[in-house]
Parts: C-alpha cells; sequence; structure tokens
C-alpha cells in the first residue's frame, strides 16, 4: 500500500489561498471551518525584510497524538497512512484537538463532530492520487505522493529540497516543508 505524504515549498507560497478555497468545495465544508490555515513569518530587517507564508493542515502523523487521545476510535489511521475520521463515532469531545500539536482540527458547526484534512481520500481511491489542494495551487507550492516510492514525486522532491516537519520531530509528521 501507499504511505501518503507532502513536500510544501513555503518559499514559493504566494498567500493567495486557491488550496484552502479547493479544499472547501472538494470536502463540502463551509469557510468557517477551513482544514487549511495560513501562517506567516517575517525574517530579516529592513531593508531586505521577507515575509513567508505557511500553509498547514493536518500532517496525517504516523505516531498521531489525536488518535492516540480519542476515546471512541473514531480517529483511525487507513492503510494508506492517511489519519482519517469516522464522524459517526466521534462524540465531539474535542481531546483530539487539543492534542493535536499542529491545531489542525475543526468542529463542524452543523454536526458537532470534529473534522480535518483528508488527504482528499476520495481522489486517491478513484486513482487520481492527487489532493486538491495540489492541482489548485498556481505556484506549485504542494508535491503529493507516496513517500514509500524513491521514484515518486514527493520523494524526489524530499531527496532535493531536505525539507523537514513544521515542529521538528515533535510527530512523524508526513507532510514536510521547505523553507
Amino acid at each position: 500500500m501507499a504511505r501518503y505524504g507532502m513536500v510544501i515549498d513555503t518559499t514559493k507560497c504566494i498567500g493567495c489561498g486557491a488550496c484552502r478555497l479547493a479544499c472547501q468545495n472538494q470536502n463540502d465544508v463551509p469557510a468557517s471551518m477551513p482544514f487549511v490555515k495560513f501562517s506567516e513569518a517575517e525574517s530579516g530587517t529592513y531593508p531586505t525584510a521577507s515575509l513567508q507564508v505557511i500553509p498547514s493542515q493536518c500532517m496525517h502523523c504516523e505516531d498521531a497524538p489525536c488518535q492516540t487521545v480519542c476515546p471512541t476510535g473514531a480517529t483511525y489511521t487507513n492503510e494508506d497512512g492517511i489519519v482519517c475520521i469516522d464522524h459517526g463515532r466521534c462524540i465531539g469531545c474535542k481531546y483530539c484537538m487539543a492534542a493535536c500539536p499542529y491545531r489542525a482540527r475543526v468542529v463542524d458547526e452543523r454536526t458537532g463532530s470534529v473534522d480535518k484534512c483528508r488527504f482528499c481520500t476520495v481522489s486517491a481511491l478513484h486513482g487520481t492520487e492527487m489532493s486538491t489542494c495540489v492541482t489548485a495551487c498556481p505556484a506549485g507550492v504542494r508535491t503529493f505522493g507516496d513517500l514509500d516510492d524513491p521514484d515518486s514525486d514527493v520523494s524526489r522532491m524530499l531527496a532535493a529540497t531536505h525539507a523537514t516537519p513544521l515542529l521538528g520531530d515533535a510527530t512523524k509528521s508526513k507532510i514536510f516543508y521547505v523553507r
């Protein structure tokens, strides 16, 4: 089975939000509960200061702290290594939200259950193996694929850029950042 992951090149991100909008449309979620969030980091001093836009989402951790604390087993990892939520089992206790060091989870106002990035598992299951946020990005910021396939675009990008997880070794994240 595949072990899906992503590289996000923040040196290319222009902060347009196309990835977030595409995600919201693909997953039918309102703007008030975005799976993709943005933060900014300033570096340097005037006149060579710069601003970096950093998109973040669920990191689909191999050692997902959200899964460990879920009392009902609603949070689980599927065979492709994608951290998923069984919304029928979620009781809305928000333990997973508290456990996530990335603050990647949101409460679905319509159901009261917790939700998050799904790595567009629907797309993956239909054979496209491409997350919607990747195809929507006009700047080519995101590279998605099988981390276990050395010939995949994501594996080649990881090798070429030496991208690292957003919070270092806080979790075994499957999303890596070029900064």
